[in-house]
């Protein structure tokens, strides 16, 4: 899908256009094969920065061609999927790819739809103008900064629900719903040290020309994404923490079930033994006396007791 935004120079107003006009914003979701061909067709650019921004493993960097002075960033921005085996949703990231195609267009590229280009590309048409393309560069910047926040925020009360579940039933369920948040957790720190290394490029590379206002924007956009990774690292060591202390009470848990129905199968062995052995055909205490067996019985209830109430004391039985 490719949607074209242009801002009228006079009025300062952005709208969708059908064609491409310099100074207008190209926006690409998982564009097919012959939108990516028009695109480059008619911006004069090479397919690579385009399938590079397309490829789920790529690493957020700065790439540039000298010949022509397009310029390309990839960031990582943060995603919602659901999870193919537990049918839930997952936090994690993917990248996309902006492109500065000389001073006449800017082009981001996404393999699929995501909140940092779409709410950016929805609720801000106000405050956007295509023609001033570092500012949208380090606009988006922010948002995405200020999205991992909001993610990270979401994952930390979805790891407090699982934490009082885990405080009624310590089952696997609730436990492969903290590795999963830890999972989400070790990719947005990764992600976000990776765009952190392209925002301090940005501001000291001279990359793009950056004006006093510009430099404000991004220097807020660095400061939101550093808190974005400190909450990320106290997230993730709360998370780790949590998921250890855990691991332990079940596993404490289960030794205690085990000694518990050792200690029974003890006791409940005790009678069949003595049973067992006034029951075999040779001569034995109390055979033929006429109370024998309700000797032999108050003989094995006595030892069951005593058994029984030494285990007690051994701690062996709760």
């Amino acid at each position: 899908m490719i949607k074209i935004y242009n801002t009228n120079l006079e009025t300062n107003n952005t709208s969708v256009i059908d064609t491409f006009e310099k100074g207008s914003w190209i926006n690409m979701v998982a564009p097919t094969e012959e939108e990516i061909n028009k695109v480059c067709q008619e911006l004069k650019i090479r397919d690579e920065f385009i399938r590079c921004s397309l490829d789920l493993e790529e690493q957020a960097r700065i790439d540039r061609e000298e010949d022509d002075d397009t310029k390309l960033f990839i960031i990582d921005v943060p995603v919602i999927e659901r999870n193919k085996n537990t049918h839930k949703e997952e936090c994690t990231t993917m990248p996309i790819g902006i492109i500065f195609v000389r001073d006449d267009y800017i082009v981001t590229v996404s393999s699929e739809k995501n909140k940092t280009i779409g709410e950016f590309a929805e609720n801000n048409l106000k405050n956007l103008i295509t023609y001033k393309k570092s500012r949208m560069l380090l606009q988006i910047f922010y948002k995405n900064a200020t999205l991992f926040l909001r993610y990270l925020k979401k994952i930390n009360k979805e790891t407090e629900v699982a934490e009082e579940a885990l405080q009624t039933s310590l089952r696997n369920k609730e436990l492969l719903t903290m590795l999963s948040l830890e999972k989400s957790l070790v990719y947005f720190a990764t992600s976000l040290k990776s765009n952190e290394a392209v925002m301090e490029r940005t501001l000291r590379g001279k990359i793009i020309p950056l004006y006093d206002e510009d430099e404000d924007v991004l220097e807020d956009a660095i400061t939101e994404n550093k808190q974005a990774i400190e909450m990320s690292q106290i997230y993730s060591n709360i998370l780790n923490g949590t998921m250890d202390t855990y691991a332990s009470i079940i596993s404490n848990n289960l030794n205690i079930v085990m000694k518990t129905l050792t200690s029974i199968t003890i006791i409940i062995a005790i009678p069949t033994l003595i049973s067992g052995f006034w029951g075999m055909n040779v001569p034995m205490p109390f055979g033929n006396h006429p109370f024998g067996f309700s000797i032999v019985v108050g003989l094995s209830i006595i030892i069951t007791l005593i058994i029984t109430i030494w285990l007690r004391r051994k701690k062996m039985l709760n």
